[in-house]
């Protein structure tokens, strides 16, 4: 998607420590490698550890430092070694990035409330939700330790609005909401950020065909701002929430869908 670390970028996260969850793909990956560009030493953590180690390459190519884990959000053993080889490799975590989800990369179904299988809301809430929890719950202590942190939670506009078909991802997403609120007021004390970001329909996919740019494009008439949503238009309002710029600011959510919804 022509994505890669710019020299012209700054360094707003220079000397941070992130981890990212889901960043082997799609808007992830931008995430990645913003921070990276931005100074960050980035773990790029994925159920797709071949991926993760295609990101990470890119960002050591370019002079930043990057490390593939694989990891599986809904597995509380698994996130505990992955946050260790983390600490490992570069010492601490500032940054906490949870952006994996049920939805594209791992697919749903898009069928009414009615249809969907128990397995599937199982899973999607198993994903986007528990494994939201998990991810804080194994950093929140590195975090405490060093009284100052950052946690970036990734809801979606859909949980302002609602979207047929898709009634266990909105739900899972708008639950996001609650808990990056709830959570905020538990660590604030912590001197930790907990605050989210609820994205539009994104044109993710790394080579989308025709069919799926029309159907991303079915998002534009809904704008103030008429036009597809790409991954690099998410990425500067992670690295405002990851940075000191937002020092002050927690349980917070961030609407980044060019003004279909306003609040």
């Amino acid at each position: 998607m022509g994505l890669s670390l710019r020299p012209e970028e700054g360094q707003r996260l220079k000397g941070k420590v992130a981890l990212i969850t889901g960043a082997a793909h799609g808007i992830g990956r931008a995430y990645a490698l913003r921070f990276a560009a931005e100074g960050a030493r980035v773990a790029i953590a994925d159920l797709d550890l071949p991926g993760a180690e295609i990101v990470a390459k890119e960002i050591v190519a370019q002079n930043g430092e990057g490390l593939a884990i694989a990891l599986d959000v809904t597995d509380p053993t698994v996130i505990s070694a992955g946050v260790d080889t983390v600490v490992d490799a570069f010492g601490t975590i500032d940054i906490l990035l949870n952006n994996a989800a049920m939805f594209s990369v791992i697919p749903m179904s898009r069928v009414g409330f009615d249809a969907l299988s128990i397995e599937e809301w199982e899973a999607m809430m198993s994903t986007n939700v528990k494994g939201t929890w998990l991810m804080c719950r194994a950093v929140a202590p590195i975090m405490r330790s060093q009284r100052s942190g950052k946690i970036i939670n990734i809801s979606s506009g859909t949980a302002f609005k609602g979207t047929n078909t898709q009634i266990h991802y909105v739900t899972s997403k708008a639950a996001v909401l609650g808990f990056t609120r709830t959570l905020a007021r538990e660590l604030g004390g912590d001197g930790i950020c907990v605050n989210a970001i609820a994205p539009g329909n994104t044109l993710s996919e790394e080579d989308p065909d025709d069919k799926t740019v029309t159907m991303r494009s079915g998002a534009i008439s809904s704008r103030a701002l008429r036009r597809l949503e790409s991954p690099e238009d998410i990425v500067g309002a992670a690295v405002f929430l990851a940075s000191n710029d937002s020092d002050f600011i927690t349980g917070q959510t961030i609407v980044v869908d060019g003004g279909s919804v306003m609040r």
